[in-house]
């Protein structure tokens, strides 16, 4: 990439016990110069993802919002057409739509909703792709796949966004990165969650070197239109200290890895913060990652000096 992207930043958020102290947070969001907030989707202790989401652009002026991610086997993609339209023309054209095949298996477990193997899972999501692509367009649309049959529906309303909202596709896998090099604006680069449940192997998959080769397979996959991608990464942990070296040795049992290895690791920032802006700087460099999520609204905190000063630039 000829010139890097500036950067941006979002924050995952969940949970409120009101309206007004979730309105709250998205005005602190905005407020601290944060380009999106972004709620996932799971069935525990967390919001709605489609009325946090209206209720966090409601609440804001200028404040980008998205799921991270929805989980296509959760909706019909006749149904997230709907809801992500309603809330794009809603919020003014605020919408990115994270939308993603599964993985937390404790989910599916207690929802009783079959957790079909990776491959259909990822099948599934790109017909979906293709019925909300269709469903965004103008006038009716049918489609015929393997997963989905639509017969005539006019997807209405049409989102504000020309084309739709942005679609965020994230992960860690060959196959879910391929598809996103191929088919989303933004590609999330993350650690694969093979067991279905964050453990030190997605900390080990998220190391510097094996991300090395995840971006490779963007690249490879995406061909021409690589330039055209925003490189997102998800950020684990995020601790703004004097002393670097014995944060980092305490994390690195917690990763399952050397101490070295959490020093480089693209989704942990340590350090103080001038520290924490050249790593960031580098990793740009290196991965073209400029779009960055912390987790959190105690991490919204720690990371508020490196967004004001990184954001735009």
């Amino acid at each position: 990439m000829a010139h890097p992207r500036p950067f941006r930043f979002g924050v995952q958020l969940s949970r409120a016990d009101s309206g007004a102290e979730w309105a709250e947070l998205a005005r602190k969001a905005e407020d601290l110069g944060y380009s999106t907030l972004f709620v996932p989707d799971h069935f525990g202790d967390q919001l709605s993802p489609a009325v946090a989401l209206t209720a966090a652009a409601d609440a804001t002026t200028e404040l980008r919002v998205g799921p991270l991610v929805l989980d296509n086997d959760y909706r019909h993609p006749v149904v997230m057409a709907k809801e992500a339209a309603s809330i794009d023309r809603l919020s003014g054209g605020r919408l990115e739509l994270g939308i993603g095949a599964g993985w937390m298996s404790s989910d599916y477990e207690q929802s009783g909703i079959t957790m079909d193997p990776p491959g259909m899972r990822i099948d599934r999501l790109e017909e979906a792709l293709d019925v909300l692509e269709g469903l965004f367009g103008a006038g009716p649309f049918s489609y015929q796949g393997k997963h989905y049959r639509i017969s005539g529906l006019d997807g209405l309303p049409k989102p504000i966004q020309p084309d739709g909202p942005p679609v965020l596709i994230g992960g860690g896998g060959r196959r879910v990165l391929t598809l996103a090099a191929r088919r989303a604006d933004i590609v999330g680069v993350n650690p694969a969650i093979r067991s279905g449940r964050t453990d030190p192997a997605a900390a080990q998959d998220g190391a510097a070197t094996v991300t090395d080769r995840k971006l490779e397979w963007v690249r490879d996959a995406a061909g021409d239109r690589y330039d055209d991608i925003e490189i997102n990464m998800l950020v684990f942990a995020c601790v703004v200290t004097d002393d670097r070296a014995s944060v980092i040795e305490a994390m690195a049992p917690l990763f399952g890895v050397s101490p070295e290895a959490v020093g480089d690791h693209p989704h942990a920032w340590v350090g103080t913060v001038d520290q924490i802006c050249d790593d960031l700087a580098a990793r740009r460099e290196r991965w073209d990652a400029s779009y960055l999520v912390v987790q959190g609204p105690e991490a919204m905190d720690a990371a508020a000096p490196m967004v004001a000063r990184l954001a735009g630039t």
